[in-house]
């Protein structure tokens, strides 16, 4: 794909690799921008909220992120620019309060908690992902090689999202994912009624008539 036809996608792409890369390797630059409740609250430390968007723990959790983030946000960045929804800026919106409303639930329950941190562009990738999902809901993702509607995979997701935050499976933030993903939906669905509504009926009628190609 040419950068030229995703440059903001493509950039952020790019600041993620960068500082997860030095994350990987410098311990106090990890502490320095990971989420930490603890400290954002005491130390009004709110940098954290973004910095932590960009950091990752390991190779497979940043190529998971980068790789889901390659395929939907070229797609968002097209639509928000070819829909009169604001362009770039809509789209740097979406992606950076994804990141700061995905974290902030986590804030708020572990503020007091010293132990806790998280972090990873989780949140602001999955509003991307449920943002595109207005727009083509019976595109083709392959999960594990399984074509799968992006509509049914939304569903799957925030099923999975809730079932894990609720039994805190693997330690990760899932509620990062979750409140990533509802945003999403709410921020995309405001901006379409505020700037394009007509839009809407053509967003019904494709809802409306399930296709599914293989």
């Amino acid at each position: 794909m040419d950068f030229s036809n995703a440059p903001i996608t493509f950039s952020l792409i790019a600041i993620n690799v960068i500082m997860s890369l030095i994350g990987f390797s410098n311990a106090n630059f990890l502490d320095k921008t990971i989420m930490w409740p603890y400290k954002v609250k005491r130390e009004k430390q709110y940098f954290r909220f973004i910095t932590s968007g960009f950091i990752h723990a390991d190779f497979i959790h940043l190529l998971f992120n980068m790789i889901s983030f390659y395929f939907f946000g070229p797609a968002i960045e097209y639509y928000f620019a070819e829909y009169g929804l604001g362009g770039n800026i809509s789209y740097l919106l979406l992606y950076f309060i994804g990141l700061i409303v995905s974290d902030f639930p986590s804030y708020i329950k572990h503020q007091d908690d010293y132990n806790y941190k998280s972090l990873g562009a989780s949140g602001a990738v999955s509003a991307v992902i449920f943002a595109c999902i207005l727009f083509n809901p019976w595109g083709t993702i392959r999960l594990y090689f399984i074509p799968m509607p992006f509509i049914v995979f939304a569903f799957l997701y925030l099923g999975y999202c809730i079932y894990s935050s609720k039994k805190n499976i693997g330690n990760v933030n899932h509620d990062a994912h979750l409140w990533g993903s509802l945003f999403g939906l709410i921020f995309t669905a405001i901006l379409i009624a505020s700037q394009a509504p007509q839009l809407f009926p053509a967003i019904i009628q494709e809802l409306s008539h399930p296709h599914f190609d293989i």
